[in-house]
């Protein structure tokens, strides 16, 4: 893919990390269910069921259970699939921040779900570390 970065200290220097609006909420329903026509924007099948993100308001609209309550942080950096680190380094970051992360790899970009009450030290502790690694890349 063209424009796709694989170098870990590019990666992080160009992270840009952009919250994305709203509530979104992880459900799961079974395999048979009638559920499926949801407008999910994630759908994962595992052997317990389909793991769905949605809007946290559809998910109460249709009366599912709510396993996690997030926010929507998008990495606006072109990762090459292959890159190898990058979710090592922020997903280290966010633990000694004691923040929990899901992380959804897109072909373009990573998507992380942190819990919703979390965002703004999510935002915090990431814009930090591309501001340490932007520093790091400027020649002296």
């Amino acid at each position: 893919m063209s424009g796709a970065i694989r170098d870990l200290s590019q990666l992080l220097a160009q992270m840009k990390p952009v919250l994305q609006d709203g509530v979104y909420a992880l459900v799961c329903v079974s395999h048979d269910a009638e559920r499926m026509d949801l407008p999910a924007l994630v759908r994962i099948r595992e052997a317990e069921g389909w793991t769905l993100v949605l809007e946290e308001s559809i998910a109460q609209q249709a009366q599912l259970t709510v396993l996690f309550r997030a926010a929507w942080i998008t990495l606006q950096v072109h990762s090459d699939l292959q890159a190898v680190g990058l979710t090592a380094a922020f997903s280290t970051a966010l633990a000694q921040a004691g923040i929990s992360c899901n992380v959804v790899a897109g072909a373009f970009h990573d998507h992380l779900l942190v819990p919703f009450e979390d965002a703004p030290a999510a935002m915090a502790v990431l814009q930090a570390m591309q501001q340490q690694a932007a520093n790091l890349s400027v020649p002296s």
